[in-house]
């Protein structure tokens, strides 16, 4: 897929209707200097998080590189840990991830 489309977990739609209180956050690609020099800045990451355990429901990353990125989300998810030990990690410059801890650092509840 052109681009790429990375997605783990739930989506809204699904979040919305689970029993979860649950957070969200979403930027565009466009921020990330690597798709800058792609020329690929059309696209967005959105992430889904549990208020209560702060552990991802679920992630989208349409756009460079996303396919890549998501791999990082499954491993959080699957190690059942808070979205806050990748927001808190060292992403490295210039690569897509770099996105990931300010657009975790405006989290919202999901309305």
């Amino acid at each position: 897929m052109d681009p790429p489309l990375g997605q783990v977990g739930m989506t809204e739609t699904q979040a919305s209707a689970s029993e979860r209180k649950a957070l969200a956050a979403q930027k565009p690609i466009s921020y990330i200097s690597r798709a800058k020099e792609k020329g690929e800045t059309l696209w967005f990451m959105k992430f889904l998080e549990d208020a209560d355990s702060k552990e991802f429901l679920g992630a989208a990353v349409l756009g460079v590189e996303g396919d890549e990125l998501i791999h990082a989300v499954t491993d959080i998810m699957y190690a059942k840990a808070p979205y806050t030990v990748i927001q808190w990690a060292v992403h490295i410059h210039p690569t897509v991830s770099e996105l990931v801890p300010s657009t975790l650092g405006e989290l919202a509840p999901l309305e």
